[in-house]
């Protein structure tokens, strides 16, 4: 039986494994990614600050209230000049994509004004964005394109570099002639959060770099790339940018910075950010031949001060872009902030190039091993433990693994801790349904093996009063039923133990089926004797003809038996039964620690001893005038007068049960 059961748990542990693990390769694809990233990203690794050499140039509400925002290439003529003219930064990225420019247009003065601007600032990097088709009436551009703008790329590995983008969306032919530098700015959303940043896009067969990684490229003076298994690595820096590969996407987590609290600016930035109005007023004032009397190291983002030194910008990185309220605000939900400004990702995207503080999520083995390390344990736990204690053990486990993921996140190592939880709550699941199918078969196992040493219907009454059981009992009118071989001492002498034994157990065997069937229960075996008891726990108000009835029966069984033994050369004996009813205290006897359910009182002493008289008298089944009255009608009967029953100080009439009536109540 134990072999049985280890075979049973190696069995079903093999077939949880199984499906956890299949389980597993589909959640670590597929299950609830924002739940994971989210929680590691918005509360461990957004705790950094970010990097004071980029500044962000927003087109904000102030903005649009001092100059008109819908007159776009005026504005950015503006600005732009600023940055060409009066400050020096390393690169300046606009956010910004002028699909609306057309070639003819440059004959306007602002049109013209704006291409003339863009065509002197060799560290300009505009905004394209990548697309699933070829779009506008210049079909034949993307080859030129690429020959321009595409990365220089070495690739390293034998991936299938597969993509679903065929064409660009960018401005006009001259315009784009006219700038020097371009970068994607389409971002991936996963269930509405902005987890990753596509830093190179593949359209068709060429590589074209995002906005903030054309800004980190152009300010270290290089255009070259390695693509590698892994990482797409920069040869002059040293940089690797770990990714996954998606259909012309290179995917990158992106680790966000600590939230700065600009005062009004509303929704709030990780980075220095300025509104557009003051460069424009300052560019003005330049313009008229008006300095900015601000120190550039003691000026303070946060200022009033309406005019702004370009000596600030020096060797700083700049992006341009808008974020004006309204239903198409350049907002995106990230895992630190629900309005997070578009132009505070690309931000962040280039700080974390410029700093190598990207997040580096785990390979699918760590995951893995995780879900090992905390399910193995946690189905022991549960089988091993009672249910409280095994719980709070899972817990605790479940702590102490959330606080390893938090410290690695400190350091930016990112990996997907929750599906290794989800697969640990199946795993709750099933080793509960096991241990309760198991301790059930166990507690069924249990009433068998106790059935063969108490009663069922005793058993069933323990079962069923389990949490109130104790000594004690109650007062019932029952019948006792005692039944003893003839001669087995002198039987036993003569033959060997184990032979009694097999006499013994085949009469027992034979004896217990007509007990149970006239609603009996058998009390206990007393040597060869038996102790049976009608009318209790099994409720029956016609106990003492079903006790006779059984007596009956059980001598007609003795018979048969007797002809069969005879026949196999066995000895052949008589039993004698005696049958009283009475009333007696049934129930719980002992101790708190050893107690038997039975029966006391003079009604089972005097049972006892009638079944005595029939050696007296020759005869097999002797009943009390108590029992007798119950079966008068049914019962043929020779009443032996005037009995001196030993212990009773009067004699008493008892009756020979020769014959009676099985069918009749």
């Amino acid at each position: 039986m134990k072999k049985l059961k280890n075979k049973l748990f190696y069995l079903y542990s093999f077939i949880l494994y199984v499906f956890l693990i299949f389980i597993f390769f589909h959640l670590s694809n597929f299950y609830i990614k924002p739940v994971a990233d989210a929680f590691i990203r918005a509360r461990v690794t957004s705790n950094i600050y970010s990097d004071t050499n980029i500044i962000e140039i927003v087109i904000d509400d102030v903005t649009a209230q001092k100059y008109d925002v819908g007159d776009t290439y005026v504005l950015t003529t503006d600005l732009l000049g600023y940055f060409s003219k009066y400050a020096t930064p390393k690169a300046v990225g606009a956010d910004i994509i002028f699909t609306d420019f057309k070639d003819d247009m440059v004959s306007v003065p602002k049109y013209g004004a704006f291409v003339k601007q863009v065509s002197v600032m060799d560290n300009l990097v505009s905004a394209i964005s990548p697309e699933e088709d070829v779009i506008g009436d210049d079909k034949s551009f993307i080859e030129d394109f690429k020959k321009k703008h595409a990365l220089d790329v070495n690739i390293k590995t034998n991936k299938p570099l597969k993509t679903q983008f065929a064409g660009i969306e960018s401005s006009s032919a001259i315009l784009r002639n006219k700038t020097k530098h371009f970068g994607t700015v389409r971002v991936v959303s996963s269930s509405n959060y902005i987890f990753d940043y596509t830093n190179i896009f593949k359209v068709k067969d060429g590589f074209y770099p995002s906005l903030p990684l054309k800004l980190y490229l152009l300010s270290h003076n290089t255009n070259k790339v390695n693509i590698t298994d892994k990482y797409i690595e920069v040869p002059a820096t040293g940089l690797k940018i770990p990714y996954k590969y998606k259909n012309g996407q290179f995917l990158t987590p992106i680790r966000y910075y600590k939230l700065m609290r600009m005062g009004k600016y509303e929704p709030s930035y990780t980075h220095l950010v300025l509104p557009a109005y003051k460069i424009l007023d300052t560019y003005k004032a330049l313009e008229s031949g008006i300095t900015p009397k601000t120190h550039p190291e003691k000026y303070q983002m946060k200022s009033n001060d309406s005019l702004i030194n370009p000596e600030i910008f020096k060797d700083k990185i700049i992006v341009i872009g808008g974020n004006l309220s309204g239903p198409s605000a350049d907002v995106l939900r990230t895992p630190i902030e629900d309005r997070h400004p578009g132009l505070d990702i690309i931000a962040t995207t280039w700080d974390n190039l410029e700093n190598d503080t990207q997040i580096i999520t785990s390979p699918w083995y760590v995951s893995f091993i995780l879900f090992l390390l905390l399910c193995i344990p946690t189905f022991i736990l549960i089988l091993k433990k009672q249910f409280v204690k095994g719980l709070l053990l899972v817990l605790l486990l479940d702590f102490i693994y959330l606080f390893g993921i938090f410290f690695v996140g400190l350091f930016g190592f990112v990996t997907n801790y929750s599906a290794p939880l989800v697969l640990q709550f199946v795993t709750t699941v099933f080793a509960y349904t096991f241990k309760f199918l198991n301790e059930n078969r166990n507690k069924e196992q249990i009433k068998t093996a106790m059935g063969k040493y108490l009663s069922k219907d005793v058993m069933q009454n323990v079962v069923k009063n389990i949490d109130n059981l104790g000594l004690g009992g109650k007062r019932a009118v029952v019948t006792v039923l005692f039944s003893d071989i003839r001669g087995f001492t002198s039987m036993s002498e003569k033959m060997a133990a184990d032979e009694v034994s097999m006499i013994l157990n085949e009469y027992f065997s034979e004896m217990e089926p007509i007990i149970r069937k006239y609603n009996g229960i058998i009390n206990k075996f007393i040597g060869d004797a038996v102790m049976a008891i009608f009318g209790e726990p099994i409720q029956d108000i016609n106990h003492p003809k079903n006790a006779v009835k059984c007596a009956y029966e059980m001598l007609k069984k003795v018979e048969y038996l007797r002809e069969k033994w005879m026949f196999e050369g066995k000895p052949k004996f008589e039993i004698g039964i005696g049958i009283n009813t009475g009333e007696v205290f049934i129930g719980n006897i002992g101790t708190e620690n050893r107690m038997e359910y039975t029966v006391i009182g003079d009604t089972v002493n005097l049972a006892s001893r009638i079944e005595g008289y029939n050696k007296v008298y020759k005869t097999n089944l002797l009943v009390s005038s108590t029992t007798y009255n119950y079966i008068a009608d049914c019962a043929d009967v020779i009443k032996i007068k005037e009995v001196q029953i030993r212990g009773k100080a009067k004699k008493m009439d008892i009756y020979e049960v020769l014959r009676i009536d099985t069918d009749k109540n």
